[in-house]
């Protein structure tokens, strides 16, 4: 593994964290070619019965993608394997959970989306960031089978935070800890999990995602050629370069 991404069983349970504290864990190249590293370790793992996914520090989980480097590469469009979405471009059977400790915005409220279960600290807060710097969000898509319709449409439209008790609330979270107890926390739940038969806890994912259409392929297919205009846009050039050069954006509507 990368230095930006670790890779740590503790017993049956395996902790995958993004290890930028000092960029709010931003989603950049390295990272996101470590974390389907270490997703695929799990995988590969034997001996691990689930996975855990969270960042390192007290303050994020991970901010999104790094902007800085968005807007040096001028992406569009970001290609299909640009984060690993796991039941959507990389297929995990075992249960994994999302161990969310501050900051989780655009990419990394993606990640922490595909997760089977999610644990936050009381510091984090979720956001659906990118209507702020103009850019696409249709991995978002799965929300709406596991939030109501409004508070879906308030995180795409506001781009505001929810905190993480207003989460708990709305279902988008199991449980929410002290940020001292996340770990202890997270890691009792997955040894309970790992504790029980490997088929039968497979076959529950496995049903739910079955009968879940938000996350079908047609879905996801829908949801993208609805954003590909928006990351074509100018804006999706400008929100990206305005970050970089601590800027307000201006707006084009093009």
């Amino acid at each position: 593994m990368s230095e930006v991404v670790t890779y740590e069983r503790r017993g049956p349970v395996a902790w995958l964290t993004i290890n930028r504290p000092e960029a709010r864990n931003a989603l950049n190249a390295a990272v996101r070619s470590g974390l389907w590293e270490g997703i695929s370790t799990f995988n590969d793992d034997g001996a691990a019965k689930v996975l855990v996914l969270t960042g390192a520090g007290e303050v994020a989980f991970s901010a999104g993608a790094d902007l800085k480097e968005m807007a040096t590469t001028s992406m569009e469009v970001p290609p299909d394997d640009f984060l690993p979405e796991m039941g959507r471009n990389i297929e995990v059977v075992k249960p994994t959970i999302a161990a969310v400790n501050g900051v989780c915005f655009a990419g990394g409220f993606a990640l922490a989306q595909t997760c089977d279960l999610c644990v936050a600290a009381t510091s984090a807060t979720f956001a659906i960031s990118e209507a702020k710097v103009g850019r696409g969000a249709p991995w978002a898509a799965p929300l709406l089978s596991m939030v109501p319709k409004r508070i879906m449409l308030e995180l795409l439209m506001t781009a505001a935070p929810m905190s993480a008790q207003r989460a708990y609330e709305v279902g988008l979270v199991n449980a929410v800890v002290h940020p001292g107890e996340l770990e202890s926390h997270t890691q009792a739940i997955a040894e309970q999990i790992a504790a029980n038969a490997p088929l039968s806890v497979k076959a529950a994912k496995a049903m739910v995602r079955a009968l879940d259409d938000k996350t079908s392929a047609d879905a996801f297919t829908k949801a993208a050629a609805i954003w590909e205009p928006v990351y074509r846009s100018s804006d999706a050039q400008e929100g990206p370069a305005a970050f970089a050069e601590r800027r307000t954006p201006m707006w084009q509507d093009r």
